[in-house]
């Protein structure tokens, strides 16, 4: 008896509404202990970016004065519109190569079938488990060769390159659940593989292909790694190897101009997104449907 007590108060619907706010207690918490973990670090960087000091250490939420001297040394006493110019450059035509790349590729693998196609998809899923890095040395005596050391154009060919395997098994998942029949309707009235593409695909792909830009975008923004591998010179430098050397070997030194410096580089970051993020997710999902 006291078995089926508990089994009858267990479905009823008080129960299940403790169940349920339970649930929903549970999902919030985490919720916001995800955001404080997020949001603390940046809150603290602003702060410091305005914090009278050199030292972020000395930064509290509640200071008794704000100063923007950090950002006015940051123009004055820094190369920081070159870095931002050359990042700038490299951001928007990588974007604009990977793009076009990247759904000229997927569009192939999607719509035609030629001899080496599967092997051609395998390899490219093959290279995703790889990290990027560990063809360094390969890229390095690759650039050397075609004399693209401490050039903004091999930089950017490296990060095009890069971003080819993710971006066509993406697209071409998006593609793959686009109907044939507007493509055939197409080519009975005379279309052209070229036209139709232009024409019927791309408009379709609105969401993809802005995800795609975006993400392509985004990533050399703030790269480091090929960055500093590729960049030799002073007037080549990026963002990222710019205000990394600003704090290289200090102690408690520029590290407020630092933060000044990262605020700045994260404005274009969060407007883009904020302005485009519904077709950021669009895109996302709409690429996990079929692969």
């Amino acid at each position: 008896m006291p078995n089926s007590t508990t089994s009858v108060a267990s479905k009823s619907p008080f129960g299940q509404l403790i169940k349920q706010k339970l649930l929903l207690f549970i999902i919030y918490a985490i919720l916001i202990i995800t955001a404080i973990a997020v949001l603390y670090p940046v809150l603290w960087i602003i702060l410091g970016s305005f914090n009278p000091g050199n030292t972020i250490n000395a930064t509290s939420y509640l200071p008794e004065t704000l100063t923007i001297k950090h950002y006015v040394n940051l123009f004055n006493t820094t190369n920081f519109l070159i870095w931002y110019k050359n990042t700038l450059f490299v951001a928007v035509m990588n974007m604009i190569l990977s793009t076009l790349l990247v759904i000229s590729a997927a569009y192939a693998f999607s719509r035609f079938r030629f001899p080496g196609r599967k092997q051609g998809l395998m390899v490219m899923l093959v290279l995703q488990m790889f990290p990027s890095f560990m063809g360094m040395i390969a890229i390095y005596i690759l650039l050397l060769q075609l004399n693209l050391l401490d050039n903004l154009w091999g930089l950017i060919l490296v990060y095009a390159g890069g971003s080819i395997p993710f971006g066509t098994w993406l697209v071409k998942g998006y593609f793959d659940g686009l109907p044939r029949s507007l493509e055939e309707a197409a080519k009975i009235d005379g279309a052209s593989h070229t036209t139709i593409f232009v024409r019927i695909m791309m408009p379709l792909s609105v969401p993809m292909f802005t995800f795609i830009a975006v993400n392509n975008f985004i990533g050399p923004w703030m790269d480091f790694i090929f960055a500093r591998l590729v960049i030799l010179s002073d007037r080549n430098k990026t963002l990222a190897i710019g205000l990394f050397e600003m704090i290289t070997g200090r102690t408690n030194n520029e590290f407020t101009t630092f933060a000044a410096g990262a605020v700045l580089v994260a404005i274009p970051i969060t407007l883009l997104f904020l302005m485009l993020q519904k077709y950021i997710i669009e895109g996302l999902k709409a690429g996990a449907n079929k692969g």
